[in-house]
């Protein structure tokens, strides 16, 4: 099969590999069918975060099951930590961080981490991670009828943020984000307020403040607007080994809530639901659509602010797809 590796920090090669066929009891070969390129993997390529090289990413994907273990009971071929802090276990593995990920033709993942998507297009239904991930999030922070918020950065996953804060009940939005385009897909989403200037935003107004571009300069601002008693949602991944600074008086003065919020946690029903019935919508965050051997060229788009990209789709068995 092909599969797009990373095989240290900055260097991609597409190349053909052995198709997993050694499967253990309890793993499923899913044919990957659409697989998204995520600003984690980003960090992956550009060697800021966990795991080790070489590495094939792709961990927001969806496809078909091909093969499975013998001890596999809720999957067939052709069919489409105690204390509840799985996001943290000692043994933590992910598909496409800490093993061999979707950016392939096929994949291996445990039974347990594959859900069945029913009907949803497999571009549409890619998206059940990042969304798994947002759900746990808003959960964390503690989202509420009638919500402010002020979300920074409306790429993917700030719109995701948006679309699922309202779901949840939040009323009022207010966005701030450098990229021009993706400012004008937050109006047409109905945000009540759009700047460039992160600056201008007035000061102690907010319910809730989430940052989802990881910019450690964020998180003073994220301070300085949330109202007394607010809660801040450090939602971004910020590279490893960056410092923020915060004036420690204001998060008392405010009696503020800081929360961050790692992967996600037995959300993944959950996202699939919302999607299904378009209460979550995510079609419309396809901008690119690229073959296997596109990865480099995709994630170039993704760091480009002039390539207008907002999720970038990796298509390893084929499907329509731009030109790299």
């Amino acid at each position: 099969m092909k599969a797009a590796i990373i095989e240290k920090p900055g260097t991609v090669r597409t190349t053909d590999v052995e198709t997993p066929r050694a499967l253990r009891p309890d793993e499923v070969l899913v044919k990957v069918m659409a697989s998204g390129i995520c600003g984690t993997d980003v960090h992956i390529y550009h060697g800021e975060y966990i795991g080790s090289y070489p590495m094939t990413p792709g961990h927001e994907f969806s496809g078909v099951v091909e093969a499975v273990g013998d001890k596999v009971k809720r999957f067939s071929p052709g069919a489409a930590c105690l204390s509840n802090r799985q996001n943290f276990c000692e043994n933590w593995q992910a598909v496409g961080v800490t093993r061999p990920g979707a950016m392939a033709q096929y994949v291996l993942a445990p039974e347990k981490v594959v859900f069945d998507a029913g009907s949803i297009p497999f571009d549409q239904a890619a998206f059940m991670e990042p969304l798994s991930c947002v759900l746990h999030g808003i959960e964390s922070v503690g989202i509420r009828m009638g919500d402010s918020l002020a979300v920074i950065g409306t790429g993917p996953i700030g719109m995701l943020l948006i679309r699922t804060s309202r779901a949840w009940g939040a009323t009022r939005f207010t966005v701030a984000e450098l990229s021009e385009q993706r400012l004008a897909a937050a109006r047409r989403d109905g945000v009540n307020e759009a700047t460039t200037d992160l600056a201008s935003l007035p000061s102690d107004r907010f319910d809730v403040v989430i940052d989802a571009t990881g910019a450690p300069p964020v998180l003073s601002q994220a301070v300085r607007l949330a109202r007394p008693g607010g809660r801040i949602l450090m939602f971004g991944v910020a590279p490893q080994g960056r410092t923020a600074t915060i004036e420690p008086f204001q998060v008392f003065r405010k009696g503020l809530s800081i929360f961050a919020s790692f992967t996600s946690r037995r959300n993944s029903l959950q996202a699939l639901a919302l999607i299904g019935s378009g209460q979550v919508r995510v079609d419309d965050l396809v901008s690119h659509r690229m073959p296997l051997d596109g990865l480099e060229a995709g994630i170039g788009k993704i760091e480009d602010r002039n390539a207008n990209a907002m999720k970038v789709m990796v298509f390893p068995n084929g499907g329509a797809h731009d030109d790299p």
